[in-house]
């Protein structure tokens, strides 16, 4: 089983940049793709969507219009898809979507940016602790994969520039980087860190100054696997030859 995650920065703009041609040939039709930042409400995304044949389409949108977004896209239908984590100040955001499968819960998660000047940390705090023990309450039932954009770079190596960006920029803070600390050591481990130690690879790059083409990047989108689950985690990889977002594709195989 292969399941991807990607964050594609608004769905309708990434279905007229070819999204179904990328789904059925760079990604090889996978049988699950978990979006983020779809910038559309549920119906809009269903429409965007309707091309995908023989794949279920699960969304969860913000209250806000053309704002955040996740959906989970599967040949496989979900036994249950529960919306947001039960906290209404944080679920109008569309920020997480859970799906239930015979073995695992998989999460979608767009985890809020600080943005600049960090005036929205002290938020993003608050949401990261209420997101983490939303996900350890379903792992009493069974193992959960976490995937998404968690907006964060974890480690000097997942950031191209870390002096510059350390404690100054969203993303790089050691607040943010605590968040995810506290996040995995609840029995989480960050599936490609885990498979590639020492692999520099990135998954968000700026449209500023041609990043991408300098590979001036960040790695801030991951697969987070439940030490229950992991060792059913074959391969983890980041697509970033895959374009069509400011966010490469990234993604496991599942035995």
């Amino acid at each position: 089983m292969r399941i991807y995650s990607w964050n594609v920065n608004g769905v309708r703009a990434a279905v007229k940049k070819g999204f179904a041609n990328t789904v059925y040939e760079d990604l090889s039709e996978p049988e699950i793709i978990c979006l983020q930042e779809t910038k559309a409400q549920d119906d809009q995304v269903l429409e965007a969507l309707e091309g995908l044949k023989g794949y279920n389409v699960y969304s969860n949108s913000a209250v806000k219009k053309g704002y955040s977004g996740v959906a989970i896209v599967s040949r496989i239908p979900a036994m249950d898809v529960i919306s947001g984590i039960g906290i209404e100040e944080h679920d109008q955001e569309g920020r997480v979507l859970t799906a239930e499968f015979e073995d695992f819960y998989l999460i979608s998660v767009y985890t809020p940016n600080s943005q600049n000047g960090l005036k929205r940390l002290p938020y993003r705090k608050e949401w990261d602790k209420a997101f983490a023990e939303f996900v350890i309450v379903k792992e009493k039932n069974k193992p959960v994969i976490i995937c998404g954009d968690l907006n964060v770079a974890h480690e000097r190596i997942d950031i191209a520039r870390p002096d510059s960006n350390y404690n100054k920029s969203a993303g790089f803070t050691q607040d943010e980087i605590d968040g995810l600390d506290h996040l995995l050591s609840k029995g989480y481990v960050d599936t490609f860190r885990h498979k590639y130690p020492e692999k520099v690879q990135y998954s968000w790059w700026s449209f500023r100054a041609n990043a991408r083409a300098k590979n001036i990047g960040w790695r801030i989108d991951y697969f987070l696997a439940s030490t229950h689950i992991l060792d059913r985690v074959t391969e983890a990889f980041i697509r970033d030859e895959v374009e069509g977002s400011d966010h490469c594709p990234i993604g496991i195989e599942l035995s």
